[in-house]
């Protein structure tokens, strides 16, 4: 008897536990594989909130990098778009849809706090608002299209190194959400294996690695950095 739901087949583990056995790795590895992108997808709707209500609540974007999270952005459209164009299923990226809707309203939120806007600022969103549209809908060169999905890993390595440094050489993580770099973390390690899984390009993973190594170092700098405060302010009281 066939049951599959949203891509996921649970026959071959159904079968198994009816007949009393464990389901086989072959078996059993490709559900869990769905099941996990799936939920980084129901995850993803939520991840960026903390650091959105941590801005609106503190009414600042202290320590955050305005290139870093503008490079997000194209980053993300780089990677959906492809993702799209290619066939790739849905598990296998769905969060980068819900990423890139909350990525924009971050970036626009942080440009309200970054009163008065500069031209160079408004040259770029215009820019992204003028090529974003075609990227989206694929209506690129093949090598270029190509080209650009390989450039994005390094879009957003290059998006996380501004923010790195920006908290080494304040010895602060400002206004940065701990728990939207957590999940950002825990969303990257737990890709690697979904990739894997799915037959996703070598590059997806390799992406997926680089998300745990930036994503990752902000964390740390988070813990270190908040640990370092709470005993400074501890020594002046």
């Amino acid at each position: 008897m066939e049951m599959e739901i949203l891509g996921m087949n649970f026959s071959c583990v159904l079968s198994s536990v009816s007949a009393g056995n464990i389901p086989a790795k072959d078996c059993l590895l490709p559900l869990i594989s769905k099941l996990l992108g799936y939920c980084i997808v129901a995850a993803s709707t939520t991840v960026k909130l903390p650091q959105i209500f941590k801005i609106l609540k503190h009414n600042s974007i202290r320590g955050l990098s305005l290139a870093g999270f503008e490079l997000e952005v194209v980053g993300y459209t780089i990677a959906l778009s492809y993702c799209l164009h290619k066939g790739v299923p849905f598990s296998a990226y769905g969060e980068l849809v819900f990423l890139l809707i909350q990525a924009l309203v971050l970036v626009g939120i942080i440009y309200s706090y970054s009163q008065p806007i500069g031209a160079k600022i408004w040259m770029r969103a215009l820019l992204y608002c003028a090529v974003a549209p075609t990227i989206l809908a694929g209506r690129i060169d093949p090598v270029l299209f190509e080209a650009l999905y390989a450039s994005q890993h390094a879009i957003f390595f290059i998006a996380r190194v501004p923010q790195i440094w920006e908290n080494f050489k304040n010895k602060s993580t400002g206004e940065l959400s701990f728990i939207t770099c957590f999940m950002n973390f825990a969303g990257s390690l737990v890709r690697v294996f979904t990739s894997i899984q799915e037959n996703a390009p070598t590059s997806m993973i390799l992406g997926s690695l680089l998300g745990i190594a930036t994503n990752g170092t902000i964390m740390c700098q988070i813990l270190v950095y908040q640990k370092s405060q709470a005993k400074k302010e501890k020594k002046v009281q």
